[in-house]
């Protein structure tokens, strides 16, 4: 069974080699985490070289939480970290391993899900990936040579966990909010986009893809209480109301 001490969920996105798997699992384990979700793993699952490679650290793949999709694994998650050396034009805060860990500690603290996405190992995540995520680490690294090795990056965030959670007292904040997670917040973007669409805002048509992806990115970006979410969607139905009254 998993510990019970707070921590963020650590998701790998479509990895590729059982080898980074079980490295991974066991630069988890190494500062204290056992939150291992895995979306569609190239090579299938179980993968008997990830177990060989996580040397000790097995146990985080037995329990591992396999998905489908991205959306899927941080779907109950208030809040999303997405690790990538390109933010790809999506206005997203970019913050170091350090300051985004001691912001996870924070959050975690006040009763929030926290989800630290991994993209896989060749070409890192795709937009609609980390237009899923709330803010986005980047490390300070060589930029003639920015690559690093999806372990390595595990552990690198691991580590700064480590650092910022030890030095956290988790409570919770009074009257702390009841923070949306983000398939509410995707069912809160879907009504608008089809409320959009049918009012003929998406044009011209060859630029709508790219104006919804620009939307679902500002919605990821709020940080939004279940309470916002249900006003929001009575603001849209009451718009729309207004609308066919007139």
């Amino acid at each position: 069974m998993p510990t019970g001490l707070p921590q963020p969920a650590f998701v790998l996105i479509r990895p590729q080699m059982g080898e980074n798997i079980g490295a991974a699992a066991r630069g988890m384990w190494n500062f204290g985490l056992d939150r291992m979700r895995v979306t569609t793993p190239r090579d299938g699952w179980p993968n008997p070289k990830a177990v060989a490679m996580a040397s000790g650290a097995g146990r985080l793949l037995d329990e591992a939480q396999l998905y489908e999709t991205t959306a899927d694994a941080v779907a109950d998650c208030a809040y999303v970290y997405a690790t990538t050396a390109r933010p790809r034009g999506l206005t997203k805060p970019v913050l170091t391993p350090e300051a985004a860990m001691q912001d996870a500690a924070r959050r975690i603290a006040q009763g929030q899900k926290v989800a630290v996405m991994f993209g896989p190992e060749r070409a890192g995540m795709e937009n609609e990936d980390i237009a899923l995520a709330n803010a986005i680490i980047n490390v300070p690294v060589n930029p003639e040579f920015s690559s690093l090795n999806l372990a390595q990056c595990v552990l690198l965030t691991g580590y700064e966990w480590r650092r910022a959670s030890a030095e956290i007292v988790h409570e919770r904040m009074d009257g702390s909010a009841d923070w949306a997670t983000q398939v509410e917040v995707q069912k809160l973007a879907e009504h608008y986009e089809e409320r959009m669409v049918e009012a003929g805002f998406f044009f011209p048509e060859d630029k709508a893809p790219s104006m919804k992806m620009n939307l679902r990115n500002l919605w990821s970006r709020m940080p939004l209480t279940r309470h916002d979410v249900q006003m929001l969607h009575g603001v849209m139905r009451q718009m729309v109301r207004w609308k066919e009254r007139g």
